[in-house]
């Protein structure tokens, strides 16, 4: 269940359908995503209070052209190790003001592309020098995820988007897989990985997950993009 709260003109929490219809008449034209991290607000473009929110969810809906973003907050109820059927999940989706500026270091579509590219080549260097490219439990888990999103990958985005966008998106899985692949990997092939090691790999591989994120975010918000260049 996900509900709306905060919105302009409506006092209690507000249902999709409404609050989506709400954020029209309020000047929407599209909604962009953001993605940010400790040290790198990806999408957002402030004020603070909203980019504090932001990043304590890691996730965030720009309404461009109202002013206004949508935080999310996750409830979950049920048994304990429960799932499925037993959990009841509900979703709060806090709106608050935004500023109407260009979005923190979100790429276009070429830029994302070409940079895409090369990060494949460094994740597969990466997982080449640790050894972890091949067998285990966990790696070959990864890969048949990753496997499943690539099957799904013409339903992963709207109809309108631009054909690239899709293909921007379906890479920087591909890349996410990857990174996955080399952070969880580890032990499996006759030696713990120490803390030391296990720190070294990640810090090999955060430009990679930073360059996937951005990735994601030029491909999720093209479509907005595209009606604003059509507009303007």
């Amino acid at each position: 269940m996900h509900r709306v709260a905060g919105l302009p003109g409506e006092e209690a929490p507000a249902g999709l359908t409404l609050a989506l219809g709400r954020l029209r008449r309020l000047g929407a034209a599209g909604l962009r995503v953001a993605l940010p991290v400790p040290g790198h607000p990806l999408g957002l473009s402030g004020p603070p209070e909203f980019n504090a929110r932001a990043l304590e969810a890691g996730e965030a809906v720009i309404a461009a052209g109202a002013g206004l973003g949508l935080v999310p907050e996750i409830y979950e109820a049920g048994p304990e190790g429960g799932a499925g059927p037993d959990v009841h999940v509900e979703v709060v989706w806090h709106c608050l003001p935004v500023r109407e500026a260009p979005p923190a270091d979100v790429p276009s579509l070429g830029e994302a592309e070409r940079e895409l590219a090369q990060a494949l080549q460094e994740a597969t260097a990466v997982l080449s020098k640790l050894d972890v490219a091949g067998a285990g439990p966990v790696a070959q888990a990864a890969l048949e995820a990753y496997r499943a999103r690539a099957e799904a990958g013409r339903q992963v985005l709207a109809p309108g988007y631009p054909p690239r966008a899709v293909r921007v998106l379906e890479l920087a899985q591909r890349v996410g897989a990857l990174i996955d692949i080399a952070l969880h990997a580890g032990g499996e092939h006759g030696g713990a990985v120490s803390s030391s090691e296990i720190a070294a790999r990640a810090e090999a591989l955060r430009p990679v997950e930073r360059t996937a994120r951005r990735a994601q975010v030029a491909a999720y918000n093209s479509a907005v993009e595209e009606q604003e260049r059509r507009r303007g």
